[in-house]
């Protein structure tokens, strides 16, 4: 197998990335934000709530993974002006917007990037950096 870190991407010369804090992958179309049972604790202490509080007002469960619930009109229910939750955000939202599905192909890529106002400014994330993302946060490969 070949060692991903050797193959070309169109991302070799790596991508620069600053969240803007925006809300633009936080809003819009519908999606699935999973959480793992520690994120849930942080998310919990960080917000004064208990287990079963927080289970009741924010958690909903599909195909044995707990998923936070989205507003009616499909944005993250901890999206109000900001993400209420930042420090302590999710994986899943903290390595936005390397993601497998995002970086699998160019054409995808370019959707993205006219999305998100942070891709292109900030620090410069390198082909290594960003695959040690992906590797932790999906069993794909590219």
């Amino acid at each position: 197998m070949n060692r991903l870190d050797q193959r070309s991407y169109f991302f070799d010369a790596g991508i620069r990335f600053a969240c803007r804090r925006c809300g633009a992958c936080c809003t819009g179309d519908p999606g699935v934000v999973r959480v793992n049972e520690q994120e849930i604790a942080d998310i919990t202490a960080f917000l004064g709530m208990s287990a079963s509080a927080f289970d009741d007002a924010f958690l909903c469960s599909w195909n044995n993974e707990q998923l936070i619930r989205e507003a009616d009109d499909g944005r993250c229910r901890f999206f109000e002006d900001g993400c209420r939750i930042y420090p302590v955000r999710p994986n899943q939202c903290r390595t936005f917007p390397f993601w497998f599905a995002n970086l699998r192909a160019e054409a995808r890529w370019h959707d993205i990037r006219n999305q998100c106002p942070g891709i292109g400014t900030g620090r410069l994330y390198t082909k290594n950096e960003i695959l040690d993302i992906l590797s932790r946060s999906c069993d794909r490969s590219l």
